[in-house]
């Protein structure tokens, strides 16, 4: 199915009463973020909120849009619970069971204690439940949970063991109650689940391929991005799910359905466990939009797509997909910064000389013969000079030292002579010679990178220089690569009559990593429907972006494009190029796809001419077109018009030649060159002389 339209966050409470008519904390809170806005409702009792949620799943179904709703307490128990109360480890089973003995009226007065204690009488010992009012405790529910002993169950589920800060599900009473709000919570779920029985399912206990998911949620995962973006009044527990709603619409299609399919089938889990990184730079507001599932689609009546054209709809439809993180400037290496980065103080901090030598105020300096008298101390990088030169005087300083106060011209060693307690020099010397300005690198608060900038080792030095040590980049781009085809073998393998060996996988997992993004190697999926789509969907959950080689096209066994065909997401861009043509885009589970074609040398040309600056955008770096040069041709060539053509071409003795055949199977070409001529979409005549564009490899980042 596509990826969600509506988001929900609930913030669910136990009030044994209805919340006052004003909006407080501690009540029933909904977020709901659909396109980018985000609205909020207060609810004063649970029977209220939940008629609320399924005329809001009523209206969404009606639009056809998909919902993704998350409540803030636990959906299952430990391993062991729910087999002791229903026969089955079976989390919905319990559900169920809930649903028939919890009584929870319209004004929220409810039989939730009277339900733990029949629950206590389950297991042996005393508890597991524990927390009520102390006029009710007694030995089946004690009020404290150092009275329990030998009930035999866990005191957490797995994912609270590693979200530590969650609460434990027995608890009932008092601050962090989370045990009530699951008890009252859970048969309302299973209320819902009734009346939607069919078009909603709940993860990670079933598949979230429904219109409407429900999922566990804990907002304290991001506590401190909601307390920064909290506004100035606003309730906590609104701001929780006004953030939260927000952060969940902004999760790209792949990693929300990755974490909606995370999870212990008999404990449950809360979303976004293991993924905090995703999710906070989710909630931070960098994370960018999903695509959508149309992004690929060619206007009404194109059919052949001339190159540019094809380029042009790229970068318009193309955005971000990766989320961002701050890494220590030495990991930040081949990253692409996420946000504009402001120098925290100038470069240089403060005016320093340039060059040994004596410093002093140039404003005393005239024509000819110049004696200065020398003044005690001297001033050094890193070790500056504290006092001030009086007017006329000189002092020794070494390069980088900050100029001392009274000092804004700097003599060489070389022009001078010293004498006892005297420099000589000839005059005239401009004022401010041989020093550096404070900031004329770049001043503090301006911005010393932008956006999108790769960062190498030149980029670090100048993000150092202006004081950071963190830096905010944009996750690595994950690239998934796999061959398709029966005909393909593993290199080095036994290789039958008709097969060939694997030359794409090997050549495009080099060029992804060359690129500055990261290989996933999904290996060779053979012509068999069902094994593609396990392999697509292994890796939407891995990646951002997949590109295939081979089944790019329309024949029998060109599973790649069926599947997308299918899933409603396919474009075949018939492109005005040679070599190459078919490309197949699409979207696979929200993950953008390129279907390239199976030829080696096709394969290698519209990776470099359409996926390399496609994934670029995707990454963040922007759109980048590579960096062409016009040189003479050491070749001849006839060219019909029609296709815009990529010839595998050096440059020798400041001349192009190219390989010396076109056929898209010779894969030795591709070595022996250095880059792509480029010949016009019209007609052509070469001639030795005539000037042609030539891209080196290198434009394009490998």
């Amino acid at each position: 199915m596509t990826g969600f339209d509506t988001f929900v966050v609930v913030d669910w409470s136990a009030r044994s009463a209805p919340s006052p008519a004003k909006p407080t904390k501690d009540a029933i809170w909904i977020g709901v973020a659909r396109q980018g806005d985000v609205s909020c409702h207060y609810h004063r009792t649970r029977a209220e909120a939940i008629d609320a949620l399924a005329a809001l799943f009523e209206t969404e179904l009606g639009q056809g849009r998909r919902v993704v709703a998350g409540f803030d307490f636990p959906f299952a128990y430990p391993k062991g619970f729910a087999r002791a109360v229903t026969g089955t480890d079976d989390p919905l089973a319990l559900w169920t069971w809930l649903a028939s003995r919890i009584v929870d009226a319209p004004d929220n007065a409810n039989n939730r204690f009277i339900v733990a204690r029949d629950l206590n009488r389950l297991f042996p010992g005393t508890g597991p439940f524990w927390g009520c009012p102390p006029a009710e405790a007694d030995a089946v529910l004690p009020d404290k949970g150092t009275a329990r002993a030998g009930h035999g169950l866990p005191e957490r589920r797995a994912v609270e063991a590693r979200v530590t800060r969650a609460q434990p599900c027995w608890k009932l009473f008092t601050t962090g109650s989370v045990g009530s709000q699951a008890l009252l919570g859970l048969p309302r779920l299973q209320a819902l689940r009734d009346r939607f029985a069919g078009r909603l399912t709940v993860a990670p206990f079933e598949a979230p391929d429904t219109p409407i998911v429900l999922v566990e949620l804990f907002p304290s995962l991001i506590a401190d991005i909601v307390a920064a973006r909290r506004e100035p009044g606003e309730i906590p527990d609104r701001a929780q799910v006004r953030v939260l709603a927000q952060a969940l619409s902004r999760l790209s299609p792949a990693t929300l359905d990755v974490m909606l399919r995370t999870g212990d089938p008999v404990e449950g889990w809360i979303l976004g466990a293991g993924r905090e990184d995703a999710l906070r730079a989710a909630a931070s507001g960098i994370s960018a939009p999903p695509l959508s599932n149309d992004c690929f689609a060619l206007p009404p009546g194109v059919d052949w797509t001339p190159v540019d054209e094809a380029l042009s709809l790229l970068r318009d439809r193309l955005r971000p997909v990766v989320g961002a993180e701050d890494l220590p400037l030495a990991q930040a290496s081949g990253r692409v910064l996420a946000t504009d980065l402001v120098a925290l103080r100038a470069n240089p901090p403060e005016a320093n000389t340039a060059v040994d030598g004596y410093g002093f105020a140039g404003s005393v300096v005239g024509p000819g013969p110049q004696t200065l008298p020398l003044n005690p101390g001297r001033a050094a990088a890193g070790v500056p000079f504290e006092g001030r030169v009086p007017k006329g005087h000189a002092i020794r300083v070494l390069t980088g030292a900050a100029l001392p106060a009274g000092v804004d011209t700097v003599v060489l060693d070389e022009d001078t002579t010293v004498g006892d307690g005297v420099i000589a020099f000839n005059g005239p010397l401009k004022t401010g010679a041989n020093t550096r300005k404070a900031g004329e690198d770049v001043a503090a608060g301006a911005v010393a990178l932008t956006e999108g900038t790769r960062l190498g080792g030149p980029e670090l030095a100048l993000a150092a220089a202006v004081g950071h040590g963190h830096l905010r980049v944009w996750e690595r781009l994950r690239v998934a690569v796999l061959s398709t085809g029966d005909e393909v073998v593993e290199p080095g393998a036994d290789a039958a009559p008709g097969q060939i060996f694997d030359a794409n996988r090997p050549m495009l997992l080099a060029m992804v990593d060359r690129f500055g993004f990261e290989p996933v190697d999904m290996g060779r999926v053979p012509d068999h429907r069902d094994a593609l789509r396990g392999t697509l969907d292994a890796a939407a959950d891995q990646a951002h972006v997949i590109l295939t080689s081979g089944g790019a096209s329309a024949g029998d066994e060109d599973h790649v494009s069926a599947l997308l065909r299918d899933a409603g997401a396919m474009q075949e861009w018939r492109i005005a190029l040679k070599p190459g043509r078919p490309l197949a885009l699409g979207m696979w589970r929200g993950a953008p796809v390129f279907g390239l074609p199976g030829n080696p040398v096709a394969a290698f040309v519209c990776t470099l001419v359409f996926a390399r600056p496609a994934m670029g955008l995707l990454a963040g770096e922007g759109w980048r077109d590579p960096q062409g040069f016009d040189v003479p041709a050491a070749f001849e060539k006839r060219k019909k018009p029609g296709r815009r053509e990529y010839l595998r071409a050096r440059i020798r003795d400041g001349r192009a030649e190219v390989f010396r055949s076109e056929g898209s199977g010779r894969v030795s070409g591709l070595s022996w060159a250095e880059g792509l001529v480029e010949l016009p979409d019209g007609a052509a005549h070469v001639r030795p002389g005539d000037p042609v564009r030539y891209f080196p490899y290198g434009s394009f980042g490998l």
